[in-house]
């Protein structure tokens, strides 16, 4: 879970936006190397495109980043699979924290973010 520069309350996945012409399993290998420098063309890692995406409306204290009057976000949602912790290169947040998933689920605001890592637990079978 990273935590947020301009909401230090705010814990998070790794987040970003897709580029102008990108697809987004591309934006999601950009934005984890962008954030965390796990650099998942390099280090041979295996991300899974859960292929399900979500509108949601985008909390009020982070449209500032979008274009004028741009209220809904389509989040596209994908898993990295590590054997092992990785210390992160932080960029664009304050802290990070590995964790179990129920407790990375209990930290995050975002009810979205919530049910992602909620679904992780089935996408890779460990219940």
């Amino acid at each position: 879970m990273l935590q947020r520069q301009d909401d230090p309350n705010f814990w998070q996945s790794v987040t970003g936006s897709i580029e102008i012409n990108e697809l987004p399993f591309n934006a999601a290998i950009r934005e984890v190397l962008e954030e965390t420098n796990i650099d998942i063309i390099g280090q041979n890692l295996e991300l899974i495109d859960a292929k399900h995406t979500i509108e949601f409306e985008i909390f009020p204290q982070f449209r500032h980043k979008y274009a004028p009057k741009v209220k809904m976000n389509t989040e596209h949602w994908f898993y990295l699979l590590l054997s092992h912790e990785i210390t992160p290169i932080l960029t664009e947040h304050l802290a990070y924290q590995w964790l179990i998933i129920d407790d990375a689920a209990n930290l995050t605001l975002s009810p979205n973010n919530r049910d992602a890592i909620n679904q992780i637990a089935s996408m890779i079978k460990i219940n």
